[in-house]
């Protein structure tokens, strides 16, 4: 299994990568560069290639097998970072950021979602029913180490890197896993693929992912399992700075530690599953661990508004509050593993000629339920109260426990 799962690491990292570039180390470089802050959220709709996921999932699956899907991908994303390079950074007194960086940071997001798709689609041909819990364990933590690794990191490193240096070091690190992606024995022994004679996309295709067993319930519960969690992630900390919490104590927290205390449950997933713990038992075990520190935390919220409740240092109100963002991240990391691994099972259910497209449908609205309330909180907080939005939160975290009560045999 270890010859599995190693490479799958090491491409899952490099798979992090950027997710963090975008979100953690180019806005600092385009702020710095004179870029406003309008121009700086508008890059973000460079993410537009990772929501059409499913236009080339059935070129993936149709054409060629996903290991050379991979290895291409990987080596395209390398030489798309050698000519950024070859760019003059943004400089200050810009409108905007400049045509050909937009451009080239466009072709990053498209090569880093067919990189996603392929790495995905090889990942459920290649693990074995029984090893699905450590190799999501491995894709999910090696994916935020990556993130962690490009958004932190390289940030670090920024005032000693220059621009062409920075995106040269990502070049070579590219090619290094794009050689992996075609050199690691355990990926040259998948089966090649049969040929195909099935056009990629088909009035049928639709019906042919969703007629898959159990594909209907696990959409619904990808699409709706993360909505009371990432609403209150999203809103806490911002609560918390509003009651006396210093930026930099609650960037520790909620950034430092909230990473590791994911990674930690992430691993923890994976282990009970290597133990052979029934998945639904365990899912509906962790769902209601996370249902009891909503609670805590929704109890939090009401008494920070009571008269006489102290955030000052040392109280135990602010330690409280502290400890309970890293116990939602350590749940949400432990819940996000074992699901994944739900979601990987019932795409091996496909037929080989669908895994990637029925994998990435499953991504996509897994994604589309996280950003989905993580970006209508701060409203329903507004419009609301964070009283009444902290209640219905945390209704809606009780609603995956009682769906599981329909789980078909196959989420077994």
């Amino acid at each position: 299994m270890h010859g599995k799962l190693l490479p799958l690491a090491g491409l899952y990292l490099v798979q992090g990568l950027p997710y963090g570039l975008q979100s953690g180390l180019l806005p600092v470089l385009l702020r710095a560069g004179g870029l406003s802050l309008t121009r700086v959220g508008l890059a973000k709709v460079l993410y537009t290639p990772w929501l059409l996921k499913l236009a080339w999932a059935p070129l993936v699956d149709a054409q060629g097998s996903v290991r050379a899907w991979l290895t291409r991908s990987t080596a395209g994303l390398g030489l798309v970072c050698g000519l950024l390079a070859g760019l003059p950074p943004p400089g200050a007194g810009q409108a905007g950021l400049p045509a050909a960086v937009a451009g080239l940071l466009l072709l990053l997001n498209l090569g880093a979602a067919v990189q996603d798709v392929a790495l995905d689609a090889l990942a459920v041909q290649l693990l074995e029913p029984a090893e699905l819990g450590p190799g999501n364990t491995v894709q999910v933590v090696a994916y935020k180490l990556g993130a962690a690794l490009a958004g932190g990191a390289l940030l670090a490193l920024q005032p000693t890197l220059s621009w062409p240096q920075l995106f040269l070091l990502l070049a070579a690190t590219y090619w290094l896993a794009a050689a992996l992606a075609w050199a690691a024995p355990a990926l040259r022994r998948l089966p090649q693929p049969a040929p195909s004679k099935q056009r990629p996309h088909t009035a049928h295709l639709l019906r042919d992912v969703l007629a898959v067993p159990g594909t209907l319930w696990t959409a619904g519960f990808v699409l709706t399992y993360k909505l009371g969690e990432q609403g209150a992630s999203s809103l806490f900390p911002l609560l918390l700075l509003d009651h006396g919490v210093s930026a930099p104590e609650l960037g520790l927290w909620n950034g430092v530690g909230a990473v590791v205390c994911s990674i930690a449950g992430s691993s923890l997933g994976g282990t009970l599953l290597a133990k052979h713990w029934e998945l639904l038992p365990l899912l509906r075990s962790v769902l209601r661990l996370r249902f009891g520190g909503l609670a805590c935390q929704t109890a939090l919220v009401f008494h920070l508004d009571t008269l006489g409740a102290s955030m000052g240092p040392g109280t135990i109100l602010r330690g409280s509050a502290l400890l309970s963002l890293c116990l939602q991240h350590f749940l949400g990391g432990l819940v996000t593993t074992v699901t994944f691994t739900g979601m990987m099972r019932c795409s091996q259910l496909a037929p080989r000629a669908l895994q990637a497209t029925h994998y990435s449908l499953l991504a996509t609205l897994e994604l589309l339920g996280k950003l989905l309330l993580g970006a209508l909180a701060g409203g329903l907080a507004d419009g609301l109260g964070p009283h009444t939005c902290f209640f219905l939160l945390l209704i809606l975290s009780a609603l995956p426990v009682l769906y599981l009560g329909l789980a078909p045999s196959t989420f077994l």
